[in-house]
């Protein structure tokens, strides 16, 4: 009988390892198009981090950043002004790096007890590497798409189901957020519901597709 008392908790000691191994080697993230990152996002603003303290408050702590705001694009009724970022200290719960006085950063996050936190899973990046649709999109164009829903094709066949659905195909070319809807396309809703993919107007290039082409 102690034998296999023995038994069954050497069973319990291998799950709960192998539990926290998977904790603790890494973040998983689902891809997510910029747009949906905008419109789920409690938070949206372009800034500067200028410091960061780690706070002691867990077994990982916090990493705080001291952020410069440079502007708001989202969270106007959640907070006035962003002054400070909150996010883990270990990127296995992924917690986000930002580089000190160096660049601009987009970031996105949620709002709880009046603070900013944001994580890996967020959509955060350098204001210079996104492209010049981002750009607009962040500034307007994602908010007029926030009742469209982007659908994600991972495999063919795949087609849309309602009018307010754009198929997104990045992920066939293994491109993911950085592929070429992702960084030129907005999905826009149109005239009596639809939804479609924007890409943009300009003196050239006139484009809008509809919502099943890439």
């Amino acid at each position: 009988m102690q034998s296999v008392y023995q038994h069954l908790i050497s069973l319990l000691f291998l799950f709960s390892s192998l539990h926290v191994n998977q904790l603790t080697e890494g973040c998983s993230c689902a891809l997510t198009h910029p747009q949906d990152a905008f419109c789920n996002s409690e938070i949206v603003i372009r800034a500067k981090v200028v410091g960061k303290k780690l706070l002691r408050d867990g077994p990982f702590g916090t990493m705080r950043y001291t952020v410069k705001q440079m502007k708001m694009y989202r969270g106007f009724d959640n907070v006035q002004h962003v002054q400070h970022i909150y996010t883990s200290a270990s990127e296995s719960l992924c917690g986000v790096k930002f580089d000190i006085n160096k660049y601009q950063y987009l970031i996105t996050g949620r709002v709880y007890n009046g603070k900013v936190y944001t994580g890996l899973c967020n959509f955060s990046e350098q204001w210079e590497r996104l492209s010049l649709a981002q750009k607009k999109g962040i500034n307007h164009r994602y908010q007029l798409g926030c009742n469209c829903r982007i659908k994600s094709c991972h495999h063919l066949p795949c087609m849309v189901t309602s009018k307010n659905e754009c198929l997104w195909t990045d992920m066939l070319s293994h491109f993911g957020n950085s592929g070429y809807q992702s960084r030129h396309y907005s999905c826009i809703q149109q005239k009596e519901g639809y939804c479609s993919w924007y890409r943009g107007m300009t003196t050239r290039d006139k484009t809008t597709i509809n919502a099943t082409e890439p």
